[in-house]
């Protein structure tokens, strides 16, 4: 075909305008000519930290409780942040002889913003009264700062992520003894104990940011000890042995 009968069958098919001044051969590879000005190449985004990291610099930077409360509302790291109503700090005396410890909190912790509420925060308040001591007496926290949706259990991940700032609320507690009220803060803080039977005997419970180990009793959640005329049993021999340390009638070991 010439360039004359390529041209009418172009204008049969309705086009009326070139878009270039000169016909291009589409069989030639071009290749566009090199700039003489240097590429200009975005500098890489700034690293973020990863979120273990910046809650571990978070809760080191935090120099009492009052920092280390407004240290963990900061904290974004953490899905559970987002699901949560409220943030379950410490309550209670931080200087009593002993503090108690609650793994997860549940939906009555997460609606009071306080650890051990609901009904199982009043039988732990009779738990108490038992041995002679009150809420004004003791110092209550939780391991995990929010809770779960739907209480399901917390990932590994999770719980990694709320430890700095779990660890360095005891730091500065400086608790002479503590209680672990839950199956999962027994698990996860005394995981040498965990492999064995954990209640009924004192435990040495390592606490980063103190000289010396802390002894720790691990009983179940106060809820699981309502339910089962066993672990009530058990629980009160546990008391007793709480008490008997607190008024240095016993030798813990």
């Amino acid at each position: 075909m010439d360039d004359l009968a390529a041209l009418s069958l172009q204008i049969e098919w309705g086009a009326d305008e070139a878009l270039v001044d000169r016909p291009l051969d589409r069989m030639v590879i071009r290749h566009a000519a090199p700039s003489s000005a240097p590429r200009a190449i975005a500098p890489p985004p700034e690293a973020a930290s990863p979120p273990l990291a910046r809650a571990q610099a978070l809760a080191g930077a935090a120099m009492d409780l009052a920092a280390l409360r407004e240290a963990i509302a900061a904290f974004d790291g953490c899905a559970l942040r987002n699901t949560a109503t409220n943030l379950i700090f410490g309550q209670g005396d931080p200087a009593a002889p002993v503090t108690l410890v609650a793994d997860v909190p549940g939906a009555a912790e997460d609606r009071a913003g306080t650890p051990f509420a609901g009904p199982g925060g009043a039988f732990l308040d009779r738990m108490l009264a038992s041995i002679g001591l009150d809420r004004g007496g003791v110092y209550v926290c939780s391991m995990l700062p929010w809770r779960p949706p739907g209480d399901r259990k917390p990932a590994e991940a999770e719980i990694q992520l709320c430890l700095p700032f779990f660890w360095r609320h005891l730091a500065l507690v400086q608790p002479a003894h503590v209680v672990l009220l839950g199956s999962l803060a027994g698990r996860v803080l005394l995981p040498m104990a965990a492999s064995r039977r954990p209640r009924g005997r004192w435990h040495s419970l390592t606490i980063p940011g103190l000289p010396e180990p802390v002894p720790a009793l691990a009983l179940g959640s106060p809820a699981a000890i309502q339910a089962a005329p066993l672990a009530k049993r058990d629980a009160w021999a546990d008391l007793l042995r709480l008490r008997r340390a607190l008024d240095g009638t016993a030798t813990i070991g």
